[in-house]
């Protein structure tokens, strides 16, 4: 049993086109933005601080006597 591509089939087939796509757009947008919040979050954080290691001496004792 053949069956044939009707107006109503292709009438349908356009909507669900476009309302994937709407769907698509709004999702990729709204990904985007989360994206970017997060990171713009992460760059106003103020750097943290590395603990200032002094500067190194010379304190070894030397073996020639």
């Amino acid at each position: 049993m053949g069956t044939s591509l009707t107006p109503e089939f292709w009438e349908r087939f356009a909507v669900l086109l476009v309302a994937a796509m709407g769907v698509t757009f709004v999702l990729t947008a709204a990904f985007d933005a989360l994206a970017v919040r997060l990171l713009s979050r992460r760059v106003r954080r103020p750097p943290t601080r590395v603990p200032h290691r002094p500067e190194s001496t010379d304190h070894r004792i030397s073996v020639r006597s």
